[in-house]
């Protein structure tokens, strides 16, 4: 017999009854199942239709799929050299209210078959749908007890197909239709979007370098000491904690260590001027038709480097540029709360910058289907290490709690519009120099 076919259709099944009418009861299997005589008018016989859909519906997918693809068949009314049928007249509607007591609500649906023996009676076929990942355990919802060493059925109990009948499933079996259930999940399915711009600016080094020779060229210009009495100059030092005007010496010392520091001093200053003349970007995730339970998702921004966020307001010249000669505070060593970065412990949005790239990792408590989940845009900027890039690669990779997969995605984001770093040091400090 060709089990690689459907079982649905007249051609199919009599092609299933002749195996049935060559070897009998030999014909049973898994997937097919055979019953001589049987009255579908009586209690007994819808109990047997109902155990024999239990089992069938109640098997793992990729054994089902071998044969018949994924279908199981229940030919009644045939045995070996005989086709008897049952009594014509069974209408599938009114089988299908007997049996459903016993299968309960959620159960799949199934097909009927015929074939006519004479004017009186035809073989029919129940045909049982191939079982799915992601589907429940189809427990019987009714008993039926037809005596000692007959037919039987349980509430509650879970019927499998075994090598040739169906019977009450062992552990094991219940613990594979467990993991059948979990496994049937839909594939997730994100949407990850750039909330802000991935900004793009060009001539950064250019004018942090002449910012710095600016500097040095107006600390190093001959200046006419002021004429400071001793007294005011003692008042100075004692009230505000400031020190007597530098010697040309000391000044001239002052200016070399300055200038051995200068390097680091950029770094400092360019990250400064970034954080406060950037918008800050922020991330829109969305799942589509899936729940995310605990996901754990980073996100990379390939040849991208980020800063901390701080408002327009916190632009500061001294942090720009380190002066030759910092005013001392009056109150000892100045401390500055905008140099720390802290979030609450179960703040959902980290990142960090990792070699050429920049990774935010996103811990919310979950992602629910289709209702957008956003962070917020003042953590931190986003910057392309080429200004003349035009769009940034970006992969995502996402774990969820209760899964052992991970799901990876990319895509491709458009940078922002090109920006000169002459324009945006006269928007952000030249009113606060």
């Amino acid at each position: 017999m060709d089990t690689d076919v459907v079982p649905l259709g007249e051609r199919a099944q009599r092609n299933i009854l002749d195996h049935v009418l060559a070897v009998g009861d030999e014909a049973e299997t898994n997937y097919l199942e055979v019953k001589s005589a049987l009255d579908l008018t009586a209690t007994e016989g819808v109990a047997k239709v109902a155990k024999f859909l239990l089992g069938a519906a109640n098997r793992r997918p990729q054994e089902a799929s071998r044969y018949f693809h994924g279908y199981a068949v229940l030919v009644l009314g045939a045995h070996k050299d005989h086709a008897v049928g049952v009594a014509r007249g069974v209408e599938a509607h009114e089988l299908e209210d007997r049996l459903r007591p016993y299968l309960g609500p959620q159960f799949p649906a199934f097909e009927f078959g015929r074939v006519g023996v004479d004017g009186d009676h035809e073989v029919l076929f129940v045909i049982a749908q191939p079982p799915q990942d992601g589907q429940s355990i189809f427990p019987c919802h009714k008993s039926f007890h037809a005596g000692k060493g007959q037919e039987r059925l349980d509430d509650g109990a879970i019927y499998v197909r075994g090598a040739s009948n169906t019977r009450p499933a062992r552990a094991g079996e219940v613990l594979a239709l467990v993991e059948r259930a979990r496994g049937g999940k839909l594939p997730i399915n994100l949407d990850v979007e750039v909330l802000g711009s991935i900004s793009r600016v060009e001539r950064v080094d250019e004018v942090m370098e002449r910012l710095y020779e600016f500097t040095e060229e107006e600390f190093t210009k001959p200046r006419e000491a002021p004429e400071v009495s001793p007294a005011t100059a003692l008042l100075a030092q004692n009230i505000w904690g400031g020190s007597p005007p530098a010697s040309p010496e000391d000044r001239s010392n002052r200016l070399e260590s300055w200038r051995r520091e200068k390097p680091a001093h950029i770094e400092t200053g360019r990250t400064h001027f970034m954080r406060v003349a950037l918008p800050g970007a922020g991330i829109q995730v969305t799942s589509r038709d899936r729940f995310v339970a605990k996901p754990h998702l980073t996100i990379t921004f390939h040849d991208c480097e980020a800063f901390d966020y701080h408002e327009p307001g916190d632009a500061d010249w001294d942090k720009l540029v380190e002066p030759v000669i910092r005013r001392q505070e009056p109150y000892g060593l100045g401390f500055d709360p905008s140099a720390l970065r802290l979030a609450h412990r179960d703040y959902p949005v980290d990142w960090n910058n990792r070699g050429n790239d920049v990774e935010v990792v996103l811990t919310p408590e979950s992602f629910r289907p289709n209702v957008p989940w956003v962070s917020d845009r003042d953590d931190y900027v986003l910057l392309a290490r080429n200004p003349q890039a035009q769009t940034v690669a970006v992969t995502w990779a996402l774990t969820e709690d209760g899964n052992n997969a991970t799901t990876t995605g990319e895509l491709k984001i458009a940078a922002g519009d090109l920006a000169d770093a002459a324009d945006l040091l006269k928007s952000s400090f030249v009113n606060d120099a």
